[in-house]
């Protein structure tokens, strides 16, 4: 729900100006200016001033709430919220309706419980909450972010005291494993450490975690959500229920809840909010017990297109001209995490049409594309990538993409099936374009078979976007300049530095996007392939032949304000040791 306060402006605009010139930040000469304008042009000075930068949108609601008598509240401090106020009140409710209870009073007319909305005009709320708690109601207003803050806080309290009462609560039979698991289904009647698992994944999948780290110590367990690729500490909570957690986590994997002393793997199928979400399970024993990790898959995603993901023109339409030729390979490199699967995702959809018979092997599969043949592996079966491609090539495939080279075998079955007439696209794990040669030898494929099926290498790196909201400009040091191979800023950059606000978590990034460097293989690159040279050499060529470097595309993006040079260091360390 969003508070529009331009349907409240009642009063004349001297008097709102008046307000706003006493309690918020507008000067005079700007309230004039918009005065001005609104005699000029018409229109709503709330609008005008916001529209012109002068005020913020909370500013009006402030200076509203003063003129109609109402309480204005700018901090919500979540340590002195009652937790147990909210007992009655489901989080989904209470972040929709964007509302939080604060505490109860004794007054004469009886018992009346305080509650923190965005909207105090719509008439509804206050009726509901009456409703729903049995009790009356104080409306105060406060901003929908310092309420969204507050109600995650709070919740996250509460939660952690379920953690209290999880020993001996735990039991297999109380799971129903047909078909995906509805988180949002659990009651008050299911046991705490359920809806403790049920919290966290919930939780991770709102604030967009690709993953979920559960690590016992000597006294404690730590809970850690990765976002936009760093790890951030989310609870902490006494070690005597991790046992308890780890089972349930287990048991939605289908794991064997009583084998604890070797690695397992498994897959969760959750619904979140009517979405798919797919979970791979990874668990690990440890000296203090069972290190749990959950990578999140949103199954309901659609892969975005490549200049979107962050390459540039001159790269996309490299890359197009690559992915519509007959027969090939290529690859795309990098660590995990780095958003391979979702290049190559982009790459098929623009493939994607009737005449061409495209298949894939995932492990797991990210994306579901329409009109794609996709086929999950499985190696406890025999399915692996090699035994997949070898059948594909019975299936007079077009285009063939195979998740990921991790051995002589595929190596060997994938280039193959390049030099008989089909386009192959695959990953592999390398720090730069230049190293994949080598890494293609050293799994034991001959160079004259690279050198004759590579049609190009893309090297890609996620970098966090600094949030547009809080960012900064900053002055580089004369260090940063001398790293990124600059003498000084060029004319018309500004770069930035990440500061935080509570739109971003105060972390002071929101998002990533890729940096990334392209390896075309040309006659000239050909001939050191099938020379067997070092990946220097070939790097060092491809350079002087127009490569642009995974540093030197970082640096155009700090150049054009979309991240940061921190940001840009940390993303490129591993390269500038190479």
């Amino acid at each position: 729900m969003s508070f529009n306060p331009h349907r409240y402006e009642r009063r004349p605009p001297d008097r709102i100006g008046e307000i706003l010139l006493k309690h918020t930040s507008l000067k005079e000469e700007q309230l004039e200016s918009a005065l001005a304008e609104q005699k000029d042009k018409g229109g709503l000075l709330g609008e005008i001033l916001l529209k012109n930068n002068y005020i913020l949108p909370h500013e009006i609601m402030k200076a509203l709430c003063i003129q109609l008598g109402l309480t204005y509240l700018d901090d919500l401090k979540s340590a002195e919220i009652d937790a147990n106020l909210i007992s009655n009140l489901p989080i989904n409710y209470a972040k929709t309706k964007e509302i939080i209870p604060l505490h109860k009073t004794q007054e004469a007319l009886g018992e009346v419980l305080t509650v923190a909305v965005s909207d105090p005009f719509n008439p509804t709320i206050a009726e509901d909450l009456q409703a729903l708690m049995g009790i009356k109601i104080k409306i105060v207003v406060s901003t929908p972010i310092r309420i969204q803050d507050a109600i995650n806080r709070v919740y996250e309290r509460s939660t952690s005291k379920i953690v209290g009462n999880i020993e001996g609560e735990f039991a297999e039979e109380d799971y129903d494993l047909e078909g995906p698991i509805d988180i949002l289904e659990a009651t008050e009647d299911d046991a705490p450490v359920i809806k403790f698992v049920n919290s966290l994944l919930f939780r991770a999948v709102k604030e967009k975690a690709s993953d979920i780290h559960i690590e016992p110590f000597e006294k404690e367990f730590v809970v850690r959500f990765r976002v936009d690729g760093v790890l951030y500490d989310i609870i902490r909570q006494p070690k005597r229920a991790h046992a308890a957690i780890s089972s349930r986590i287990k048991v939605m994997g289908q794991l064997d809840i009583a084998e604890k002393r070797l690695p397992q793997d498994g897959r969760i199928k959750i619904k979140l909010a009517g979405k798919d979400v797919d979970i791979r399970l990874s668990t690990v024993p440890t000296t203090h017990g069972e290190r749990v990790v959950m990578r999140i898959l949103e199954q309901s995603g659609t892969p975005l297109e490549l200049v979107k993901l962050g390459f540039s023109p001159r790269s996309c339409d490299a890359i197009e001209k690559m992915i519509f030729k007959k027969y090939g390979i290529i690859l795309v490199t990098g660590p995990t995490g780095s958003g391979k699967s979702t290049t190559l995702s982009s790459c098929l959809v623009k493939l994607n049409s009737p005449e061409r018979n495209i298949m894939t092997v995932e492990d797991p599969v990210e994306y579901q594309i329409p009109g794609i043949n996709q086929v999950q592996a499985n190696p406890k079966i025999g399915l692996t990538f090699a035994a997949a491609l070898r059948s594909f090539l019975r299936q007079n495939p077009d285009v063939i993409m195979v998740g990921e080279i991790r051995d002589k075998e595929t190596a060997e079955i994938a280039i193959n099936a390049s030099l008989t007439g089909h386009l192959v696209l695959s990953t592999l794990h390398t720090n730069d374009a230049s190293s994949s040669t080598t890494r293609l030898v050293d799994m034991g494929v001959e160079p004259f078979m690279i050198a004759s099926s590579l049609l190009g290498v893309i090297a890609q790196r996620l970098i966090r976007r600094v949030c547009m909201k809080c960012r900064e400009p900053h002055e580089p040091s004369d260090f940063q300049l001398q790293e990124m191979g600059m003498r000084s800023v060029p004319v018309g950059a500004t770069i930035y530095k990440a500061v935080g606000c509570p739109s971003c978590s105060n972390s002071g990034y929101a998002g990533r996007t890729v940096i990334h460097e392209l390896l075309q293989i040309d006659d000239h690159i050909r001939s050191l392939i099938v020379r067997n040279v070092d990946a220097g050499t070939i790097k060092k060529t491809a350079i002087e032949r127009g490569m642009v470097t995974l540093r030197e595309d970082g640096v155009a993006k700090v150049m054009q304000g979309f991240t940061t040079i921190d940001e840009l260091f940390r993303a490129t360390h591993a390269e500038d040791a190479t």
